[in-house]
């Protein structure tokens, strides 16, 4: 965990030093993608133009985000650091880290993913107000295979997750209300850090935040487990959720505070996998 801490602290130093860009949704997630917690959103991560040609803007300016979850149940650490950044304003590509200190001693787990995101319809296309933002993307995951034989999980190191999303800012209430759903296919057990089975399932997910006065937002987030039925003895992951509140503190930094639920922590009678529950921090910070 020291290290996640370290480098934390380094984004957080780069957080205060910047400035001159809007911060707020899409964060890059626990597995650096734009959204918010566990979801990706179909907007795009990204900050102002890095590099354009003419008119046209070629490379953002990246995103980064912090997340730190403290699940109380079987006491699980879970530290991860992310960044994206957007081409053409279409192409989303990112990276993220995450440190998982396991219940077990000895038995942490790192885990790591590659994200593109490509945006196949911008919000209020052809002069419309009522479009949403529609996307499709993928994240390439590994975990650590060494820790999944150690613990005998019937599971393997890496695989690959395929998402179709639409999202949409509603601006005629008296509040801006964004609301997003999906449909993700994957392979995952515990969003991956407990590895993946051979089969492929889909399963829904969803967001709605609430923009409120004074540089505040509040929102829900859900997540469905994918159930599977050969895999024993995991046979499948609970469901996700959370709620969270997100303070905009500058043009640059977000600041959010979340409660997060994955589900009952596995034990030896349980067949779908939980992770427990608990309190989550995360920073995020837009060039």
């Amino acid at each position: 965990m020291k290290h996640v801490i370290k480098l934390a602290l380094i984004v957080l130093g780069v957080i205060f030093a910047g400035n001159q860009a809007w911060a707020g949704l899409p964060l890059n997630n626990l597995e650096g993608v734009g959204g918010v917690a566990f979801n990706p959103l179909a907007y795009p991560a990204e900050g102002d133009p890095l590099y354009s040609i003419g008119d046209t803007e070629v490379i953002s300016k990246p995103r980064f985000g912090t997340w730190y979850a403290r699940l109380e149940q079987p006491k699980i650490d879970w530290g991860s650091i992310g960044g994206a950044t957007t081409l053409f304003k279409r192409l989303e590509v990112s990276e993220g880290y995450q440190y998982i200190s396991w219940a077990i001693p000895g038995k942490d787990f790192h885990k790591n993913n590659i994200g593109a995101k490509l945006v196949l319809l911008p919000e209020n296309s052809f002069d419309t107000k009522f479009l949403p933002e529609i996307s499709v993307g993928t994240i390439y995951k590994t975990t650590s295979d060494k820790v999944l034989r150690q613990l005998g999980l019937p599971t393997h190191g890496s695989g690959e997750d395929w998402y179709a999303v639409a999202t949409k800012t509603i601006t005629q209430l008296p509040l801006p209300v964004v609301l997003s759903a999906g449909v993700l296919s994957s392979e995952e057990v515990g969003t991956g850090v407990l590895g993946f089975t051979n089969e492929r399932r889909e399963t829904a997910f969803g967001n709605v935040d609430v923009v409120l006065p004074h540089n505040f937002a509040v929102g829900y987030e859900f997540k469905q487990g994918e159930e599977y039925n050969n895999t024993t003895p995991i046979h499948g992951n609970a469901n996700y959720w959370d709620v969270h509140v997100a303070w905009l503190a500058n043009k640059n930094l977000t600041l959010v505070l979340a409660y997060t639920d994955t589900g009952r922590y596995n034990l030896a009678h349980n067949t779908k996998y939980g992770l427990g529950s608990g309190p989550v921090l995360s920073a995020q910070y837009a060039f």
